[in-house]
Parts: C-alpha cells; structure tokens; sequence
C-alpha cells in the first residue's frame, strides 16, 4: 500500500452517533485522528473527552496506539476498496482515588448487583 492513499472513515460514539464519514491519508497517525475526533465531538453529550489520551479507538476489536498510522493499525479481513471503515471512540472515565473519595466508594459499594445460580 502506499502512503498517500486516502481511507474514508466514520466514528461510532457510545451513544450510537458517528461522526464522518471523512478522509484521510493512510500516513496519518491515530493521535492526529483522535484530535479531529475532539474537534468534530458533538455539542452536548453528557460524556466528552477532554484530550486525545480521553479517547480509546477499536477497529476490529484492537485498541489503536497513538503513535501508529492507519495503515499500521488497519486490518484488511472483510475491507472493501472505497468502503467506509467503522472504527468505535470510546472515552474512558476518570479513575476516581478511592482512599480520597469515601462517598463514591460507599455509593459504589450499594449499587452492586448480585447472581445466584442454584
């Protein structure tokens, strides 16, 4: 493949909206991805990333690394040529410092759900 083919792409949010379809040149790196993710993510979503570290990219069931190109991370099992690629953005929530923060570990505690098997 070379380096100036362009891959059209669209972004499935955990709402189930997308954001795209949009080109981009199989050279471009994940992180640039992720911050035209930032710059495109829909006005009023309760959950919205702040950074592109904030934003998790699943193509195929493989998290993509910052650092690698589309063409590094692509896989070619069941791709058409010209299709559109769905790749999912999942934003991952703050760790909350459980020793620092009694309340949201006891509404934590209370909120569990249990199975019994019998």
């Amino acid at each position: 493949m070379s380096g100036n083919d362009q891959i059209e792409l669209k972004f499935r949010l955990f709402d189930g909206t997308d954001i795209g379809p949009n080109k981009f040149d199989s050279s471009t790196s994940v992180g640039s991805i992720k911050e035209t993710i930032l710059a495109r993510w829909p006005a009023g979503k309760e959950i919205t990333p702040k950074s592109i570290n904030d934003v998790k990219l699943i193509n195929a069931g493989r998290v993509l690394e910052n650092n690698q190109t589309i063409a590094e991370s692509r896989m070619s099992v069941g791709e058409l040529p010209g299709a559109v690629i769905t790749m999912h953005a999942i934003v991952r929530t703050p760790v909350v410092d459980k020793s620092n923060d009694k309340h949201s570990a006891k509404i934590a505690n209370s909120n569990r759900c249990e199975c019994t098997i019998l």
